[in-house]
């Protein structure tokens, strides 16, 4: 019973985020069109183009799409570069600290110098 409660909660949570994610591609496509426009001639137009009937010219819909997947494949990269940098680091800093066979908090006070350069 509890599982069928967990299923029908997640499906209906999957089911009522799709649109929003559809909505948002939507909104910047839109903007990529209103490109130039003003006040309330602007204000019209994002009236018009984010009603369901209309839909987005060709250009402007993948352009949306391209922006957004090359933000999703940098940022992975960034990210994995970083945490890899400092635990570099904190392997140098415990080997050296090893060595020089530092305990409490002598090892504490070196490791956090280490760690900051």
């Amino acid at each position: 019973m509890k599982k069928t409660i967990l299923l029908a909660c997640l499906g209906f949570a999957f089911a009522a985020s799709a649109p929003a994610f559809a909505a948002g591609e939507k909104m910047k496509g839109c903007s990529k069109e209103a490109t130039g426009m003003k006040g309330d001639e602007r204000k019209a137009f994002m009236k018009k183009c984010l009603s369901k009937d209309y839909t987005l010219k060709a250009d402007a819909a993948p352009a949306a799409a391209d922006k957004k997947s090359d933000k999703a494949e940098a940022k992975p990269a960034a990210e994995a570069a970083a945490p890899v940098k400092q635990q570099d680091k904190m392997k140098h800093c415990n080997e050296e600290a090893k060595s020089k066979a530092l305990k409490g908090d002598e090892r504490k006070a070196f490791m956090g110098s280490c760690l900051k350069k």
